[in-house]
C-alpha cells in the first residue's frame, strides 16, 4: 500500500527508501537519547500515567506580575493539544488565527515547534483544512492531536487525518525525503484554494513520510482528527479517530478500523484491530492506546468507541509490511473488558440525545499501574446518558474480563474526559461536572473531592507532591497530592484550558486556548518574559 500521499512528488530510484531508512535510523530505541527529564509524549512512557518525577515546580504563580513565569508566548485562539517537550523543543498544536507566517494564512491546523528556552518559533506545520464537510475538520479547531517525539523524529496525526513523520530539525538540514512536496501539501486545495503553490522555506516543517488514514483505510474523522501515538519498537500504535457523520446517527464507513499500526520508519500500514468496532461506535474513537507488561507479556490496551477496552498482543519487532494488493494483518486480541455491560449494544444510534439510557464512551486513556488498569468513562458527555464511573480492572489472563477482572467501581458525575493519575496508592481523576476526585487505588473508596467551578476537559497532572489541573472556565488549580486535601492556589488565566499541564526539565508548561506559559519555582516577580 502506498504510504506517500498520491498527489505529491516522491524521490524515485532504487535508493529512495534506503535513504529514508538511513535518516530514521537515529530514532530507533537506544539511538538518540532524550534529555532525562523530557516529556516526549502524552503521559508516562507506555502506561499513560499522568505522573511526573519532576521537582522544584511552582506551588503558585501570577501572570500579572510575572511571578514564577519564566516566559509566555501567544498560540492561536483554540488549543486542544497538550504540549510535549523533547530535545530542547516544545511541540504544541493550535489553530492559525494568530498567523506566524504571512505566507500561510487562513484557517489551518498548526503544529508549532518552539525553543524550550524562551518559546520563540523554530518551525511550524500549517496544514490547510479539509474542504468536504466541516464535521471532518471543524473550523478553527486547529490541530488537536498531541505529538509524540523519539530522537529527531516527530510523529503526529494532523487535522486532515494524515499521520506524519516530521524532522525535529525542520528545514535546517535541508528537505529530507522521501516526501519532498511539502509546498503542495501546505497549499489550500479544492474549491477553497486561494492563489498558487507557495514555495517551501523556513519556518515550514520538513515532512519525511505521510500516511493518509482517510484515503488508505476509510477513516471518517468526526470534528477533528485526535490521537496520541504510542511507539513500541519500530511500530506506531494509534486510534484512528473514526466516528459518526454530521447527523451524529450514522457511521458512513462501517468497515473502517479503530486501531492502526504503522511502521515508524516508512509509514507503511502493518495491522489493524480487525474487530469490526465501527458500527457500534456511539460517537467517535477518542481514546489513544496504552501499553504495559502484564503477566510476563507486553500488552497493548485500547478503549474502543464502543465502550469496550481491549487487550492485544503487540506485533513482533520484525513484522513485515504487507505485500502489494494484500490487506494489513489483524492484531491478536488477548482479552476484552466491557466498561458498561448494561448499556445498549445494538442499534446504538437510536439512543442519540438520550440522557437516561445510552451506550458508554471513553475519552481518556486506560492507565496501567502495579498490574491494574484504571479507566474513566460513561455515557457520552455530548449525546449520551448522565452516568459515568472510574473503574479498576485486573487485566491478567485472556478472554472476557468484564466480570472476573473488575476490582471496583467509583461513580463520577455525568462523564469524565480525563486520563487518571495514579501515585502512592491514590487515583486522581476529574469529571465533566467540575469535580476533582481523589480515590483509594486499592479499594475505590472516596478520599476527597474538590469543586473546581468549571468544566474539565484536561487530565490532572501529579508532580512534585502536587496536583495540577486547568478548567474550561480558565481557572488553574494547584492542590497538594495525598490523603489530606489542601488547595495551594488557583490562578485565573486568559481563557479556557483544554490541554493537560506538562512538567519537564524543572518547568511546568500550562497552555490555555490562547497562550503557553513556562513556569518555574525559582523565577522571581517581574522576571516573566512574554511575546
Amino acid at each position: 500500500m502506498e504510504t506517500i500521499c498520491g498527489r505529491f512528488q516522491v524521490r524515485s530510484g532504487p535508493d529512495a527508501w534506503l535513504g529514508c531508512l538511513a535518516l530514521v535510523g537515529g530514532c530507533l530505541l537506544g539511538g538518540t537519547e532524550l534529555l532525562a527529564a523530557d516529556s516526549a509524549q502524552f503521559g508516562s512512557a507506555w502506561t499513560r500515567n499522568m505522573v511526573s518525577s519532576e521537582r522544584g515546580l511552582p506551588a503558585s504563580f501570577d501572570p500579572a506580575t510575572g511571578a514564577q513565569v519564566a516566559w509566555s508566548v501567544p498560540l492561536g485562539t483554540e488549543t486542544h493539544s497538550t504540549p510535549v517537550v523533547s530535545g530542547g523543543r516544545i511541540y504544541i498544536g493550535t489553530n492559525n488565527e494568530e498567523p506566524r507566517d504571512p505566507r500561510r494564512t487562513g484557517d489551518r491546523g498548526v503544529l508549532l515547534c518552539l525553543d524550550e528556552r524562551d518559546g520563540h518559533l523554530l518551525w511550524q506545520l500549517a496544514v490547510p483544512k479539509r474542504e468536504e464537510d466541516p464535521y471532518l475538520d471543524w473550523p478553527k479547531s486547529g490541530m488537536s492531536s498531541t505529538a509524540t517525539v523519539e530522537g529527531d523524529r516527530v510523529y503526529v496525526v494532523d487535522n486532515r487525518g494524515v499521520v506524519l513523520c516530521l524532522d525535529a530539525a525542520g528545514l535546517t538540514n535541508g528537505n529530507q525525503g522521501p516526501f519532498v512536496d511539502e509546498a503542495a501539501y501546505l497549499t489550500p486545495r479544492g474549491t477553497n484554494a486561494v492563489g498558487t503553490t507557495v514555495p517551501l522555506q523556513p519556518p515550514d516543517a520538513d515532512i519525511l513520510w505521510a500516511f493518509d488514514l482517510t484515503r488508505e483505510l476509510g477513516i471518517w474523522s468526526h470534528d477533528a482528527a485526535h490521537s496520541s501515538i504510542l511507539i513500541h519498537g519500530n511500530h506506531l500504535y494509534l486510534n484512528s479517530g473514526t466516528g459518526v457523520d454530521n447527523t451524529h446517527k450514522v457511521i458512513r464507513t462501517p468497515d473502517a478500523p479503530s486501531l492502526v499500526v504503522l511502521d515508524k520508519r516508512t509509514g507503511a500500514v502493518l495491522a489493524t484491530d480487525g474487530l469490526g468496532i465501527a458500527p457500534r461506535i456511539f460517537h467517535c474513537t477518542w481514546s489513544s492506546p496504552s501499553m504495559a507488561r502484564l503477566g510476563g507479556r507486553d500488552t497493548l490496551v485500547f478503549a474502543g468507541g464502543d465502550g469496550v477496552v481491549y487487550g492485544f498482543e503487540p506485533l513482533p519487532a520484525d513484522f513485515p509490511a504487507p505485500t502489494a494488493g494484500t490487506k494489513p494483518a489483524t492484531l491478536h486480541k488477548l482479552w476484552q473488558f466491557d466498561f458498561d455491560p448494561d448499556g445498549p449494544k445494538t442499534e446504538v444510534h437510536r439512543y442519540n440525545g438520550n440522557r437516561a439510557v445510552s451506550p458508554s464512551n471513553i475519552y481518556g486513556m486506560p492507565v496501567l499501574v502495579g498490574g491494574r488498569m484504571y479507566v474513566a468513562g460513561g455515557g457520552d458527555w455530548f449525546w449520551g446518558k448522565n452516568e459515568a464511573w472510574l473503574k479498576c480492572v485486573d487485566p491478567a489472563g485472556d478472554g472476557d474480563l468484564t466480570v472476573r477482572g473488575l476490582q471496583w467501581t467509583y461513580p463520577v458525575n455525568r462523564h469524565s474526559m480525563s486520563t487518571p493519575a495514579v501515585q502512592d496508592g491514590l487515583v486522581y481523576v476529574a469529571d465533566s461536572m467540575r469535580v476533582l476526585h481523589c480515590v483509594d487505588a486499592a479499594t475505590g473508596a472516596r478520599v476527597w473531592t474538590q469543586e473546581l467551578g468549571g468544566e474539565v476537559w484536561a487530565s490532572p497532572l501529579v508532580a512534585d507532591g502536587r496536583v495540577y489541573l486547568g478548567t474550561r472556565r480558565g481557572d488553574f488549580w494547584i492542590l497538594s497530592a495525598g490523603r489530606e486535601k489542601r488547595v495551594l492556589s488557583t490562578v485565573q488565566l486568559d481563557g479556557p484550558i483544554s490541554a493537560t499541564a506538562v512538567a519537564a526539565n524543572g518547568t511546568l508548561f500550562v497552555a490555555t486556548m490562547k497562550r503557553l506559559y513556562a513556569l518555574r519555582a525559582e523565577t522571581t516577580s517581574g522576571n516573566g518574559r512574554s511575546q
